[in-house]
């Protein structure tokens, strides 16, 4: 019995413990000055083969592992948890879970947090080449209506069409639409213009391999240039979808639903699920959407090359995938290392509006 007692008096001891840490951690959550948002990770975090996630742990010295049990994997921290790194998993259902999860983890305060969000995508040939970089401005959703083209009628481009529209390449009528849910999130553009000017002249990775493909882009000046930085847009969708028609698509796509501001430039299968989330939590004082960057990296073309079919994308060699992965590192990381250089001034004031308040 008095054994009992003693055991019974240790455990209570630690549940007190344990619940007196848990309610410090709520009281005082840490500040969280930025978060790295990637998508995948092929598999360590650290030392093989790498994801989108790698280069950022193992760069930015994210060495703490912190328990994040809904989400993909464990979250990434640098020593003081300034910074911590999170992968969402791919497609916009487990990214919208992910940053929802995290944005409501008492354990961190995301108030002032600034999120980078640095992956891979396919490029408009008409827009960038292999290895380039876009800051977004826009983010644009696929919600559809869609016909198989076999099924559509002739003289449509192909057969995708807005909901409340009667025909593809048209502006939705609001009468015959249904649902208010968002297709196009614009995001903050004095913030990213300010991270395009301050990253544009960065140096990227380029490799022979890159550069043979790139010659064999005749007709397309923009793909046979050098991998540089740009502002371009993503179109999000659950489709990995491929070929010169549907490229078609997406840039009329986001031209209707940007209303002529937006430019297609990057696919994802992300940023409208994370996008929804920060929204989300914005309107819960739990995040600043306004703080949301979107850096996409080419690691493909989004259409096929001259003289080949759509098909033969699907076996022709991916060489663009390291490059797209490093350049993505190479680009975010001077934004990061200029916000945590500069906190004092980033903290309560966003490049491009005045302070801050009641937030």
């Amino acid at each position: 019995m008095r054994r009992f007692a003693s055991l019974l008096a240790v455990c209570s001891c630690l549940c007190f413990t344990v619940l007196a840490r848990a309610q410090g951690d709520a009281v005082h959550p840490v500040e969280v000055k930025v978060v790295i948002v990637t998508t995948f990770e092929v598999g360590e975090d650290t030392g093989d083969r790498p994801g989108e996630f790698q280069y950022w742990v193992e760069r930015e010295h994210l060495d703490r592992r912190l328990p994040f049990p809904g989400g993909m994997r464990d979250l990434r921290a640098n020593a003081d948890e300034s910074v911590i790194g999170v992968v969402t998993g791919m497609t916009i259902g487990p990214a919208a879970s992910t940053i929802m999860v995290l944005g409501l983890d008492p354990r961190f305060d995301l108030t002032h947090a600034y999120w980078l969000l640095a992956g891979i995508a396919g490029v408009d040939p008409n827009a960038a080449s292999l290895g380039s970089a876009a800051w977004a401005k826009w983010i644009v959703s696929d919600i559809r209506q869609e016909i198989d083209p076999r099924e559509a009628p002739p003289d449509w481009p192909y057969g995708i069409l807005a909901i409340g529209a009667m025909r593809p390449n048209e502006t939705p009528d609001p009468k015959r639409m249904w649902g208010n849910e968002p297709i196009a999130y614009p995001l903050n553009p004095t913030l990213a213009d300010w991270a395009f000017h301050l990253t544009e002249k960065t140096p990227l990775m380029d490799t022979p391999e890159v550069a043979a493909l790139r010659a064999t882009w005749t007709g397309f000046p923009n793909a046979q240039r050098l991998p540089f930085v740009l502002e371009g847009d993503t179109l999000g969708s659950d489709a990995y979808w491929h070929g010169q028609i549907l490229t078609h698509y997406a840039e009329d796509w986001i031209r209707i639903h940007t209303h002529e501001q937006g430019r297609f430039v990057m696919t994802d299968m992300e940023d409208p699920g994370i996008a929804e989330a920060l929204t989300r939590l914005d309107k819960m004082h739990r995040a600043d959407f306004r703080r949301f960057l979107v850096l996409r990296t080419a690691s493909n073309f989004s259409m096929q090359g001259p003289g080949h079919g759509a098909a033969d994308s699907l076996t022709a060699p991916y060489v663009g995938g390291i490059p797209a992965l490093e350049n993505a590192w190479r680009v975010g990381s001077p934004v990061v290392r200029e916000i945590l250089a500069n906190w004092a001034q980033y903290r309560d004031s966003t490049p491009g509006y005045l302070p801050l308040t009641g937030r």
